[in-house]
């Protein structure tokens, strides 16, 4: 699931207001010897956290149905983490930088949710939207002056962009078959005598209402049908 949010993530850096420049987009640790080896403008989006968004855990199931509305298969809800990116912008001079941020910021902030269409692969086919913020405060995420430390870096201005992107927390597993025939409860008397009560039956919902549609639809025909007159 997270090389398919670095490609949302790259799709929507390279394709708003940087369309066409040809700057492009990098994953790798901005570290001193990443910095000395670069020779172009770069984005840099270095993935510093990954932290579960334990207010979004859920219980209980999600049914899924075929085309004839008939339950198959039973899903886990799935967990939510937040993935946390270090967009920084890599040139020459400060005033280019900052151009890029800015033009990096002006892409963002218009997609704020995502919808399952937008998501590739395995993320998209999950059917749920992401939510996406731009340089918010994150009060448990770690700070960006210990980060540029442990990078061996001097700091510099930067977004804090972060993705909350649903993982499957189990796998999906198999539904039961649907309930056509009622239970039927029989009770005998005893050594083999004769029955105590009459026997007793129970329609399952569907099938119950299935047959007095059958019903209905029968008595319609016999009253379309002309009378004979002798």
């Amino acid at each position: 699931m997270i090389h398919d949010v670095d490609e949302v993530l790259k799709g929507l850096v390279g394709g708003g207001a940087l369309a066409g420049s040809g700057i492009d987009v990098s994953f790798d640790v901005p570290s001193r010897d990443w910095a000395a080896r670069r020779n172009a403008p770069v984005i840099n989006a270095y993935l510093y956290d990954i932290r579960e968004d334990v207010s979004r855990r859920q219980r209980g199931h999600t049914e899924l149905r075929d085309t004839e509305d008939i339950v198959v298969r039973r899903r886990r809800p799935p967990r939510w983490f937040r993935l946390s990116y270090l967009v920084t912008a890599w040139t020459k001079t400060p005033q280019d930088e900052h151009r890029l941020l800015s033009a990096v910021l002006a892409s963002l902030l218009p997609h704020e949710l995502l919808s399952a269409a937008q998501l590739p692969g395995a993320l998209g086919r999950l059917g749920l939207s992401v939510p996406l913020t731009v340089a918010s405060n994150q009060s448990e995420a770690r700070s960006l002056a210990d980060i540029w430390s442990a990078l061996g870096g001097e700091l510099k201005p930067s977004l804090d962009v972060v993705l909350t992107v649903p993982f499957p927390a189990y796998p999906d597993y198999d539904a039961g078959p649907p309930v056509t025939e009622g239970a039927t409860v029989r009770v005998r008397g005893v050594d083999g005598g004769p029955p105590r009560s009459e026997e007793r039956s129970h329609r399952p919902h569907q099938v119950a209402a299935a047959r007095t549609a059958r019903g209905q639809s029968d008595r319609g025909q016999a009253a379309a049908r002309p009378t004979e007159r002798p």
